[in-house]
């Protein structure tokens, strides 16, 4: 099974193929629905998708906003409409993971890299 990141890919790269359209809801009931079907299976959260939980707060905190709503409502705050929405998270989404990369793991990220060039 691919992880989420994996698969965040593979949506962006063919949205129809996933979600019909472009659009930061269908993304969002989209992985309602993988979180749903992962839990009916008993397969156990990942430390991806245990960092995804922070990316709603994480959008709180970057836009200065204090809710409840989910961070597709968030980003549509944002967007002039889903299409916009839909690529806007995928923005946001690489925002968050690079600043949420600990200096241990850039480095690491950094010496690997080094090391193949």
């Amino acid at each position: 099974m691919r992880d989420l990141y994996d698969l965040l890919h593979a949506i962006k790269e063919k949205p129809a193929m996933y979600l019909g359209s472009p659009s930061v809801s269908n993304l969002f009931i989209f992985l309602i629905g993988y979180n749903f079907a992962r839990r009916e299976q008993c397969i156990p959260i990942t430390a991806q998708e245990q960092k995804f939980l922070e990316f709603q707060p994480w959008l709180q905190q970057r836009f200065s906003l204090s809710t409840s709503a989910s961070w597709a409502r968030i980003i549509l705050l944002y967007a002039v409409d889903e299409v916009q929405g839909f690529w806007l998270f995928f923005d946001l989404l690489t925002e968050f993971l690079q600043q949420s990369i600990s200096p241990i793991e850039s480095k690491a990220n950094s010496i690997s890299k080094s090391e193949a060039a």
